[in-house]
């Protein structure tokens, strides 16, 4: 018995030893493998493109010679570039890999463009507020008249709030888009502004019909009174009178600002129009190339073969660009209509002015008018004294 137990003893011995053995064994392979891993690049089935660069032990970075096998350095070259290949799907577009300028576009719409038109909007504020401290309310000089002319009829004044609604309602929802996730967001937190965005959405994509019908009515009911005339000229060297008391130069129903308030409209208005237009319908058309043809003949060097997503990219920021640009007019202009001039909104209130309003700002044309009211109410006189009595 005590034979049997010092065999089994040995043997449990030699196994104990063996299993010792070979834990040594395996540690000693793993440093191994590992002193070996930190010297040199672990291996994969995956090799490293041609060209590329390979760190050696001990040594300097070296260039590999180029391996046979597919990879193409130019091919690769064109793609990066945006190079686009044939797909059997519908979609074409799918066809380029890699669109470079796309990093582009994100960059200066997430830098330049929202913190140009944040600077520009606060500029704006900041000089109409220097403004009415200075200069305060204008005033009608010779005081209230007690008598009114028409200013604008309804027509007039039917367009003028179409575009003005449309306009600030498309600002707002615009604004939201732009800075919305920095100044709302954190407010009311993510379900509200996600409510929000979305009905802005659709506010901006229906509202802006709107704003191309107001836009084009207000052109054709004003466009004759707006076109330039040597009295602009004065106007413009006297400021319009408005920064020295008792000035005011001498104007038809629209002064030189006014005008030019009027062609920034129309014009800046006509290209947020169609780049408003080719966003709605995107891929559907070649606004910018066809742009940038016409400029290269006289004498610009713009790029004329855009694809289909640059053409998107240009309208994104062309769009945000001047949308903000008419942004900060159209608020200067609305300073001016309410609290910077007294007796100017009731022009596109009731469509009456003063008198003395019109004589000071408008005294060509209020002469005219006045002119024509008296000839009218002559005739009336007239009429009513050669009407046989009953």
């Amino acid at each position: 018995m005590h034979a049997g137990t010092r065999s089994i003893g040995r043997r449990t011995a030699l196994t104990a030893a063996g299993m010792v053995a070979a834990l040594a064994l395996a540690l000693t392979l793993g440093l191994s493998v590992a002193g070996a891993q930190q010297g040199q690049a672990p291996s994969s089935s995956v090799r490293p493109p041609p060209g590329a660069v390979t760190p050696v032990p001990g040594g300097p970075n070296v260039v590999q010679p180029e391996r046979p096998g597919n990879y193409d350095i130019e091919m690769w070259k064109k793609v990066r570039e945006g190079i686009s290949g044939q797909v059997s799907i519908p979609d074409k577009k799918a066809g380029q890999l890699v669109q470079s300028d796309g990093e582009a576009w994100r960059n200066f719409r997430n830098g330049p463009l929202p913190r140009y038109g944040l600077w520009a909007m606060g500029g704006v504020f900041g000089v109409l507020a220097a403004f009415f401290l200075l200069r305060g309310r204008i005033a009608i000089e010779h005081g209230w008249a007690g008598r009114t002319i028409t200013r604008f009829g309804d027509v007039e004044r039917f367009g003028h709030w179409l575009l003005a609604t449309s306009f600030v309602i498309l600002a707002l929802t615009g604004l939201n888009v732009l800075y919305g996730r920095y100044a709302l967001l954190p407010i009311i937190g993510a379900d509200a502004f996600s409510a929000i965005s979305i009905a802005g959405k659709w506010l901006h994509n229906y509202v802006a019909f709107a704003f191309m019908v107001g836009l084009a009515l207000t052109f054709v009911v004003w466009i004759r009174h707006n076109f330039p005339s040597w009295r602009d000229v004065v106007w413009l060297a006297k400021g319009g009178g408005m920064f020295v008391k008792g000035s005011h130069p001498p104007a038809w129903k629209f002064n030189a600002g006014q005008k030019i308030l009027f062609w920034l409209v129309m014009l800046g208005g006509l290209s947020l129009s169609l780049s408003g237009l080719a966003l709605l319908f995107p891929f559907q058309t070649a606004l910018f190339a066809k742009t940038f043809a016409t400029l290269n003949m006289v004498g610009f060097n713009l790029p004329t073969s855009l694809t289909p997503i640059q053409e998107m990219q240009y309208a994104t920021s062309w769009h945000s660009i001047i949308a903000l640009v008419l942004t900060v007019v159209i608020v200067a202009h609305i300073y001016i209509g309410t609290l910077g001039m007294q007796g100017a909104f009731s022009a596109m209130g009731s469509g009456q002015v003063d008198v003395n309003w019109a004589k000071e700002h408008h005294s060509l044309w209020a002469e005219k008018e006045l002119q024509r009211m008296e000839k009218v109410a002559a005739a009336e006189t007239g009429a009513a004294h050669m009407a046989p009595a009953e």
